[in-house]
């Protein structure tokens, strides 16, 4: 008989910790929320300057919102002459406690880091480093575009650009 109650209590408490009831977190969800205009899936081109001059590429980004949209899910992959040159993860969540957004990328070669993000006028700013930052938001035609930039004697010089069109009207 006690190896019986054991055993139904056992099973009792496995499935009360499997079925807890978990509550959206409504101040990261509307937070999130403002961030719609990245949502959908994307395709166009851009450019960026690198040690042999500009190089142009051909570029998808897939963004979905996850976990009831208290995150932002983002894939992005960019192609030169059918070669990837760019593919990466990002989880874009917010963060109560210290009042900004979280941009954590993941690339293939195990690269990962936690980056600062914020919304200004209606456009994402991230921030690789203090002196690198990248900026998204979306044109009168309803287009994503994306600048990067670098500072260099408190001057902010453009290094990258993407102009990219909904894919998935």
């Amino acid at each position: 008989m006690k190896k019986e109650l054991l055993i139904f209590l056992t099973i009792l408490i496995s499935n009360l910790s499997f079925s807890q009831h978990s509550e959206t977190d409504t101040i990261s969800k509307a937070k999130i929320k403002e961030l719609n205009f990245i949502v959908g899936d994307w395709i166009g081109k851009g450019w960026m300057m690198g040690e042999n001059g500009k190089s142009k590429f051909d570029q998808t980004e897939k963004i979905q919102f996850k976990l009831d949209s208290t995150a932002i899910l983002i894939e992005g992959k960019g192609k030169s002459n059918g070669e990837v040159i760019h593919n990466a993860l990002a989880i874009l969540t917010y963060n109560k406690k210290d009042d900004n957004y979280v941009f954590r990328s993941f690339l293939p070669s195990g690269q990962n880091a936690k980056f600062k993000a914020e919304l200004i006028d209606n456009k994402l700013y991230w921030y690789p480093n203090e002196n690198v930052r990248y900026i998204i938001w979306q044109n009168e035609n309803e287009q994503w575009l994306e600048k990067g930039e670098f500072k260099r004697e408190g001057k902010w010089s453009q290094f990258f650009e993407m102009t990219l069109n909904r894919n998935d009207k």
